[in-house]
């Protein structure tokens, strides 16, 4: 009998399978991936030790997404190289908001996951970022991206304007885009005032080195 042109269970096939599943209900199982990939619970333990060996296979299958839409354009600088990585990072978890809350419960283990944290680390130390900062601006630019990736999920009229008092509020609301218009600016103009503090954070630093 001849061989099976694909074999039946790999990491990437796992993680797509256990996506797919997240996609639809927000969690999974191990019964319940093993049942949709046709298998014994027990194989999946043949490629990937348990839950938290998945949930990272998952994160790395989003962020390639994200990757491969990046390509290689030529970048001007680190600022924005850092908006290229923050976007892409914004649009492949867009695509699976419900994934989200299950990444932030793990720690970040995957090699894939940890060169695109790496790059995001190089291109903000060549922005200025002192060492001792930079965890914490990775933290910050987590926390905007995937705010912004849930935002993209959603609905296109946020905030209802008859449910409001305030006749400022209600004048806001009525003049914001709807939909993805509405999230784009928003995401933007977050870059804009975050990536505009980290330049002055950076300048501020090395003022205070040149002094010392």
């Amino acid at each position: 009998m001849a061989r099976p042109s694909r074999p039946l269970l790999s990491v990437p096939r796992i993680a797509e399978a256990a996506l797919a599943l997240v996609d639809a209900g927000g969690d999974f199982t191990m019964a319940a991936l093993a049942d949709s990939l046709g298998v014994r619970p027990s194989s999946l333990y043949n490629h990937l030790a348990g839950r938290e060996e998945i949930v990272e296979a998952m994160r790395t299958l989003v962020l390639e997404q994200g990757a491969k839409e990046l390509g290689s354009e030529a970048v001007r600088g680190p600022e924005e190289a850092v908006r290229l990585i923050l976007r892409s990072y914004r649009e492949a978890f867009a695509r699976h908001p419900r994934i989200i809350p299950l990444v932030t419960s793990y720690t970040v283990s995957a090699p894939a996951v940890m060169r695109w944290y790496e790059e995001l680390a190089d291109q903000l130390t060549v922005l200025g970022i002192a060492r001792d900062r930079l965890l914490d601006v990775i933290t910050v630019l987590d926390s905007l991206v995937l705010g912004a990736a849930l935002d993209l999920a959603a609905p296109d009229e946020v905030w209802d304007r008859r449910s409001t008092r305030s006749a400022l509020l209600a004048a806001a609301i009525a003049a914001s885009p709807p939909g993805r218009e509405r999230a784009d600016r928003a995401f933007e103009l977050g870059l804009d005032l975050v990536l505009g503090g980290l330049v002055r954070l950076a300048t501020t630093a090395s003022a205070g080195s040149s002094r010392t």
